[in-house]
């Protein structure tokens, strides 16, 4: 893809002091990137024969049983010219099987990595191979603070997680339906939610998905933002597909996927599999079933137009058996996604997987203990572009901002994990042993005077104070302290300067198709 230029960059407003700098505390802006390039090898939990397994398994599935594929006949069509087996199961819906190999084949012009580009060019991120990029969660219908408890999300909540999305210096991008804005009405709320990523944010965003013409909508507003040709040319949005598991994709999935394919963008296909429910409740098989489901979708994007990029995805969940609730942060699905790695690379394509999952209805030690236990799978697995990073609390179901601030806290942490260790002569660190000799502290030598800013990561959160002075300053708690911190940061935020032409034409598009359809509420 091409480098991008400086397209409608001209600084019509007062440029915001605030906007660029760190809104974390702590000395960590030495580990400050546009996104993680990853230092660390990854884990590799599976060998090759188990691997072999799980793949034949997949292509059974694909070749005996079949995708169905419903209410979108372009895409039958794709599938059929392409050499799939398609039975006619009834009017618009459709049994597409494809022979063992097939998706491999088709799925090698998808890029194995790539770059979407950011308003800002030095917040563009790339996504494959060794990069890894931090998003907020995704999809949740109610937010929830200290202050005001569990709700419904408005359009000023949304506008708000993304204010601090964009302050944090551990997220890279956007994200996209952050919250449900839902006091907008449903068939018009896409245009506010790209906007405000638009707006509010300098970072890569993803677009809506709900419906093909409102996909249309997402990428007409990117040719508005970075002019026509540019987006011709290259990535500047993607959209979050999900398969109707089990083996299922319904038509504005597939006709969705095709809009974002023939402009060119990216997008990213994810089996949501509940084991049990939509998926085998043993790991091998959930896995060689998201496997099959997101190859198929994949494959879709290639067959519209070949190199648009693609990421294979994988939302493993668990079950508890005794209430059938869906369960997140639990290890089985941890030692999925790191397998889903594994076959991602082995299909040379990037990978989307786990997350700050929790299942918590409260900022606790409950939801910070398992969304370590996913975010690691993801960390040591590979992924590349993790969407739910911050901010997932009640099972997907609410946005806390409290958890929110805490999880772009552990990104931060990760920022140094995945920076790995560096040994040469420095930082074997013999001088600092040898300047003062045995028997005398360190505090003051040359090679700690170097190294005291950089040498660990500092949290924006944590209190490593003695008792007696955390007692002494009002005994807050994290979740007290994460109250204030995002508190201070969206009293201190300003928006990132954008060209008043530029925003002028956005709105007036935004104007313009809402007042050519009447307001729908479901």
């Amino acid at each position: 893809m091409s480098e991008q230029t400086p397209l409608r960059s001209r600084r019509s407003r007062r440029a915001s002091g605030k906007a660029g700098r760190s809104a974390e505390p702590g000395q960590n802006l030495h580990l400050r990137v546009p996104y993680i390039t990853r230092k660390i090898p990854t884990y590799d939990l599976l060998g090759e024969e188990s691997l072999d397994k799980i793949e034949a398994t997949a292509d059974r599935i694909l070749a005996e049983i079949g995708i169905e594929l419903r209410d979108d006949e372009e895409s039958m069509r794709l599938y059929k010219r392409a050499g799939a087996q398609v039975t006619e199961l009834r009017a618009d819906a459709w049994n597409i099987r494809f022979e063992p190999g097939m998706l491999r084949e088709i799925l090698k012009t998808a890029p194995a990595r790539f770059t979407q580009h950011a308003r800002n060019p030095a917040n563009n991120v790339d996504i494959g191979g060794d990069a890894m990029v931090f998003a907020p969660a995704y999809g949740s219908p109610f937010v929830m603070d200290m202050d005001n408890g569990r709700r419904y999300g408005t359009i000023q909540d949304f506008q708000n997680l993304i204010k601090l999305g964009q302050s944090s210096p551990w997220l890279h991008h956007s994200g996209g339906t952050i919250c449900e804005p839902t006091d907008i009405p449903v068939n018009k709320r896409h245009l506010d939610m790209v906007y405000s990523h638009m707006r509010y944010s300098d970072r890569a965003f993803l677009g809506s998905i709900t419906a093909p013409e409102r996909a249309a909508d997402s990428v007409e507003m990117c040719r508005i933002l970075f002019g026509a040709d540019f987006v011709d040319q290259n990535c500047v949005i993607m959209g979050n597909f999900n398969t109707t598991s089990p083996l299922v994709i319904d038509g504005v999935t597939a006709a969705g996927i095709r809009t974002y394919a023939a402009a060119g963008q990216g997008s990213i296909h994810l089996p949501f599999l509940l084991g049990g429910a939509v998926s085998p409740l043993t790991m091998a098989g959930a896995v060689a079933q998201c496997l099959a489901e997101s190859m198929a979708s994949s494959a879709l994007t290639q067959l519209v137009r070949p190199g648009a990029p693609a990421i294979l995805a994988g939302f493993l969940s668990s079950m508890s058996l005794r209430s059938g609730s869906p369960t997140f942060g639990t290890p089985e699905p941890a030692l999925g996604s790191l397998v889903m790695g594994q076959l991602a690379r082995r299909l040379n394509m990037p990978l989307r997987c786990a997350g700050n999952f929790s299942t918590s209805k409260a900022p606790d030690g409950q939801a910070m203990q398992q969304a370590m236990m996913s975010m690691m799978s993801a960390v040591q697995g590979g992924a590349n572009y993790i969407l739910h990073s911050a901010g997932f609390v009640d099972g997907l179901l609410s946005m806390s901002y409290e958890k929110f601030v805490m999880d772009t806290d552990m990104c931060g942490a990760l920022h140094s994990y995945l920076a790995g260790i560096e040994v040469n002569e420095d930082t074997l660190g013999f001088d600092a042993l040898a300047q003062n000799g045995p028997g005398e502290h360190l505090f003051g030598t040359d090679h700690t005077l170097r190294h005291y800013e950089t040498a660990y990561w500092d949290s924006g959160l944590n209190d490593d104070q003695t008792h007696e002075t955390w007692s002494e300053q009002g005994s807050a708690d994290y979740a007290i302290r994460a109250n204030k911190r995002w508190k201070d940061i969206l009293n201190t935020y300003e928006a990132p300067v954008m060209d008043d032409a530029t925003d002028e034409a956005l709105r007036e598009f935004i104007d313009r198709k809402k007042a050519s359809m009447p307001d729908a509420w479901y």
